[in-house]
């Protein structure tokens, strides 16, 4: 039985493999819930330099949002939210990373709706496994909170009685297993 190890990753591109791997979110909804949801169509790679600094960029398709609703779905894919059809797809390009206790922070540039803003993601290094014969995957989680608002999405849905529909801090969550094919 082979089972993931905490070593380096090993110099070179991985690639996201998106079938392992999930771009999630949430965000309050009526002041007493959360929304989730996800993005279904995303890419990416992490490079790792010789010396073991790594850089990642990432782009998400933000029309393939799901919340299993298609009608909010479509709100979000409007002007109101995302404005989709000007501003189809997110990035990410890191700009570092430090260790943090046991895990790490990655620094980087999120582009959203045209707006770029750096933002801090806690990440935790899972390991690597020498995979089932494709070549070594390697595991991350990773967790940000945004606020909406900073990225132009500043649609504002009062309640009668006090408080808003949409909270104004979206958590988004990544975990990734990226994959570097044997040569």
């Amino acid at each position: 039985m082979t089972t993931a190890v905490n070593a380096p990753i090993a110099a070179g591109t991985w690639t996201i493999d998106t079938v392992h791997s999930a771009v999630n979110f949430s965000v309050k909804h009526l002041m007493v819930s959360k929304v989730r949801g996800s993005f279904d169509t995303f890419s990416g790679t992490i490079t790792i330099a010789e010396d073991g600094t790594p850089s990642v960029q990432a782009e998400i398709d933000v029309t393939s949002i799901n919340t299993k609703n298609e009608q909010r779905d479509g709100h979000i894919k409007s002007a109101d939210f995302f404005d989709a059809e000007k501003f189809p797809k997110a990035t990410f390009v890191s700009t570092g990373v430090a260790p943090k206790g046991d895990d790490y922070v990655l620094t980087g540039d999120f582009t959203l709706k045209g707006v770029t803003k750096p933002v801090e993601l806690a990440l935790e290094f899972n390991g690597v496994n020498p995979g089932m014969g494709h070549g070594p995957v390697a595991g991350f989680e990773a967790t940000t909170v945004i606020d909406r608002k900073e990225f132009g999405i500043d649609i504002s849905m009062p309640l009668e009685g006090g408080g808003v529909v949409v909270g104004d801090k979206v958590t988004i969550t990544l975990e990734i297993e990226a994959g570097q094919p044997q040569a």
